[in-house]
C-alpha cells in the first residue's frame, strides 16, 4: 500500500471516532508496508487526556509486536503529532511521522493546542524521526469541519 491508501486509513478511523462522540484525529502506524495499528482519538470516552489517536496507535501497535521499539515503523496521523505525541513518537523511534493537516490547523478549529511544530521539536530536541507534512491535508481539514458540525462537538 501506499502513503496515501495508509493517511486514508487513518481518515477514516478519525471519521469512526467523529460519529462515537470524539475528536476529528486518527493515526494508523505501519510496519514493512504492513498496518499494525490504527486507532482514533479517545480522549472524551476514556476520560483520559493521553488518549490521542497517535498515543493510542502506539500503544496498540508495542503490544501487538511485543516490543517498545517500533524503529522500523511509520505514523501516519491525521494531523500533525501535538508535543506529547511527538515526544512518545520519537520514544518508541518510530522512523517517519506523515501528517495532513498542521498544528495551526487544529489550533483554528478551537483545540487549545501548543503551537509548537514537529519541525521545531525535531531541531531542538535532536530527534531523527523523518517528516512529511501536508498528505491529504485538504481530506484531514474536512474532518475538522465534519466534526464542528456536529451539534455535540467539543474540544479540550
Amino acid at each position: 500500500m501506499s502513503d496515501h491508501a495508509f493517511m486514508q486509513l487513518a481518515i477514516a478511523r478519525a471519521r469512526e471516532g467523529i460519529a462515537r462522540g470524539q475528536t476529528p484525529f486518527g493515526a494508523c502506524i505501519t510496519r514493512k508496508g504492513a498496518v499494525v495499528s490504527c486507532e482514533h482519538n479517545g480522549v472524551w470516552a476514556t476520560t483520559d487526556v493521553t488518549a490521542h489517536a497517535e498515543i493510542r496507535a502506539i500503544r496498540e501497535a508495542c503490544r501487538r509486536l511485543d516490543t517498545i521499539d517500533l524503529a522500523e515503523c511509520v505514523i501516519y496521523s491525521t494531523c500533525e503529532p501535538c508535543p506529547m505525541c511527538f515526544s512518545a513518537i520519537h520514544w518508541a523511534r518510530i522512523e517517519r511521522i506523515v501528517f495532513g493537516a498542521s498544528i495551526a490547523d487544529a489550533k483554528a478549529t478551537g483545540f487549545s493546542e501548543l503551537t509548537v511544530s514537529n519541525t521545531v521539536m525535531k531541531q531542538q530536541g535532536g530527534s531523527p524521526v523523518m517528516l512529511e507534512e501536508g498528505l491529504l491535508r485538504d481530506d484531514c481539514l474536512a474532518l475538522f469541519r465534519e466534526w464542528s458540525a456536529r451539534p455535540d462537538h467539543r474540544t479540550y
